[in-house]
């Protein structure tokens, strides 16, 4: 099977799993686990900020940082097609009682003036009160497209001059820093909070690391337990995500050169529509409207592939680590392969 719905479908690599059963491991709630320590300290050094904390799932970090910087009946800003709204089960209503206000952004990138038009005012009572911006890099519904760095560094000028936190979904952060020219120091002199992903990309089989300012961080702990995400002996799999970081950053530039490979195959068969731009891992293209989805779906089907049909004529393919350089072939094929 060559399954390329997404890149959360990795595994753990034999390499991965020999180090994982070398981890020293403790009580993570008491904060003696000497892998998660080990992890948390990395990733806060790596990015220039105070502290880290290591969570279960990526929703359950965002929905945690959003908590840490709002309070019931504000307003967190982000784009509309932002994950924190689409993907986490209306976590932001449910958590915190905070409601979401939703541009119209490019590729699910929001600009700075776009933000400061979003900014209720502070004074006006009938309207939520604007604490919060959320921006996401890559983005997941923009099919993996990454921000300029000047674009983050307004959005964070604004925030300034408003008094507002802002947060940076990083679900696939480290896609966007080998496709660009920043480094995590960079982005943690811009962001307040940011999450990064362990479990995509970068191949470990779970979590999430939110790491931040100190004046945030310093609530992080009893809302993670509030959420239920204290854990006990989990060293294991955060020597999972410290062997990922440590190992598999480099690497992910091998996924972007595929991606960019199946990118120009479908823009050369007649039977696709249109390709959006492929900057990282997510290919999404259309189908001619002429097609038949089923038709092609069960094509694939019949020549053991997966992708993700998002309706509406719009698919999505994600490369990724179990992704290899035979089944890329062997894929390109197949696509070549299709008659409408």
């Amino acid at each position: 099977m060559i399954d390329l719905r997404s890149d959360t479908v990795t595994k753990p690599t034999a390499e991965m799993l020999a180090f994982m059963q070398s981890c020293e491991v403790g009580d993570d709630v008491y904060k003696e686990d000497p892998t998660v320590n080990a992890l948390e300290d990395f990733v806060a050094k790596w990015f220039g900020l105070d502290s880290a904390l290591y969570f279960p799932t990526g929703s359950m970090a965002n929905q945690a940082a959003i908590k840490m910087h709002t309070q019931p009946g504000e307003q967190l800003i982000c784009d509309k097609y932002a994950h924190v709204y689409h993907y986490e089960g209306g976590g932001v209503s449910f958590n915190s009682g905070v409601s979401c206000k939703l541009i119209d952004g490019h590729r699910g990138m929001i600009e700075a003036e776009q933000v400061r038009a979003a900014i209720n005012p502070p004074d006006f009572y009938h309207s939520p009160l604007t604490s919060l911006v959320c921006l996401e890099n890559t983005t997941n519904k923009g099919g993996g497209a990454c921000y300029d760095i000047e674009v983050m560094k307004n959005v964070r000028a604004v925030c300034n001059d408003e008094g507002l936190g802002l947060h940076l979904d990083g679900a696939r952060l480290f896609n966007a820093i080998t496709a660009s020219s920043y480094t995590p120091k960079d982005l943690g002199q811009i962001f307040d909070t940011i999450s990064i992903c362990l479990s995509k990309g970068l191949g470990a089989p779970m979590g999430t690391v939110l790491v931040g300012k100190k004046h945030v961080m310093q609530k992080a702990m009893r809302v993670r337990k509030v959420l239920g995400g204290g854990m006990r002996q989990i060293g294991y799999m955060a020597g999972c995500g410290l062997y990922a970081l440590q190992n598999h950053v480099e690497r992910l530039q091998d996924d972007h050169d595929k991606a960019q490979a199946i990118s120009s195959t479908l823009e050369h068969l007649d039977f696709i529509k249109r390709v959006e731009p492929t900057e990282t891992n997510i290919i999404i293209f259309y189908l001619d409207d002429q097609v038949q989805a089923t038709l092609f779906e069960d094509y694939l089907a019949e020549n053991q592939v997966q992708i993700s049909n998002m309706g509406e004529g719009k698919w999505r393919i994600v490369t990724h680590l179990d992704y290899t350089d035979a089944m890329h072939v062997e894929f390109l094929d197949i696509l070549k392969g299709f008659k409408a």
